[in-house]
């Protein structure tokens, strides 16, 4: 049979995508089998009965010692609590954006004035400063909104400057494989990631080679008194990580990882790269807003122990629940499938 490739996705992913003779069946597949969590609340009132933990209770794993909770990341007895007197060598962060996704054909995420978004980021920062270890990463993915003069992100760089513990070491921006278009802008294609240092933390560059291939020759310099130029020097044919991502995918549903009802999601892989330079094997890393528990499944699959949590009840049960699935399947998602099974099939 011959398979029909119009998009970038399908030429990326020609083994999962949809070929011209696709069924109405295979086609009811590739649609998500749980709505957007976050702004459905008649959805979110389902999920809710089966979720194990409330507000307070913290949820310990056996195996690792990993620590997922229903907590308040600017409560600064809820961040001791389930950090238990441990330090964290790196806090990677996905806090809400204060960004109204959506338009009049939509339900749009909730946005709080400036000053009170402000006020937020300040109490969850210092209590993450408060939990880390004297040597530590801190990382943080930002958004903004172009009509509010591109806020919050240029306010949440200069609150920033209120904790001289915290060294800005780069700003790195991420390619969304899929952006949103207009016809009177250019397509939007980019998150940010702000990256702070405090002390001297370890950073494994020797783990952060991409899959690209050196291709550009220049660059011409001595070594050791011989002329070589960048292809021919180092340790990998491909090269390193810059502070620009353009080979981390973000299709979700045409991936395994893909978790249904989370759309703010973070690839797999970029979280991956961020645990693999900024924390060794055993060490704790932090999470304060889990959403979908990428955190959780990138430290287990690199031998990280985690602590994170969630305001909502909902996403500490999808954490939880997609650690168990990965160890039972070997699955780090479940691409179209319902994370809450007990809900039957979809209407």
């Amino acid at each position: 049979m011959v398979k029909k490739f119009e998009t970038e996705e399908q030429l990326q992913f020609g083994n999962e995508t949809a070929d011209c003779a696709e069924t109405p069946e295979e086609t009811s597949l590739r649609r998500e089998q749980l709505k957007r969590l976050d702004v459905d609340g008649e959805e979110r009132r389902k999920v809710l009965q089966y979720c194990r933990l409330g507000p307070g209770e913290i949820w310990e794993d056996s195996v690792r010692g990993h620590r997922v909770g229903v907590l308040d990341a600017t409560d600064g007895n809820d961040v001791r609590k389930i950090m238990g007197g441990d330090t964290a060598k790196l806090a990677l962060h996905d806090p809400p954006y204060n960004v109204a996704v959506g338009n009049a054909a939509t339900v749009s995420l909730f946005k709080v004035s400036l000053e009170e978004y402000v006020s937020f980021s300040r109490k969850w920062v210092q209590n993450c400063c408060d939990c880390m270890d004297r040597d530590a990463s801190f990382y943080v993915w930002i958004g903004f909104d172009y009509k509010d003069n591109f806020q919050p992100l240029p306010d949440f760089i200069i609150l920033m400057r209120e904790f001289p513990g915290l060294l800005p070491r780069n700003i790195i921006t991420m390619r969304n494989q899929r952006g949103y278009g207009t016809q009177k802008n250019w397509m939007w294609v980019r998150q940010e990631l702000l990256y702070y240092t405090k002390g001297n933390p370890v950073f494994n560059i020797d783990a952060e080679y991409t899959d690209i291939p050196k291709i550009l020759k220049g660059y011409y310099k001595d070594v050791n008194g011989i002329r070589t130029e960048n292809t021919e020097r180092g340790r990998s044919q491909c090269i390193r990580a810059g502070n620009v991502w353009v080979d981390v995918q973000q299709v979700f549903y045409l991936m395994e990882e893909n978790v249904p009802g989370c759309y703010a999601q973070k690839p797999l892989k970029s979280i991956e790269r961020i645990i693999r330079a900024g924390s060794s094997e055993g060490d704790v890393v932090t999470d304060f807003f889990a959403h979908s528990g990428t955190t959780l499944i990138a430290g287990e699959r690199l031998g990280r122990k985690v602590f994170l949590f969630d305001i909502d009840p909902v996403f500490a049960e999808i954490t939880i629940r997609r650690l168990e699935h990965f160890r039972k399947t070997g699955e780090t998602g479940w691409q179209w499938r319902n994370p809450f099974p007990e809900m039957g099939p979809p209407e």
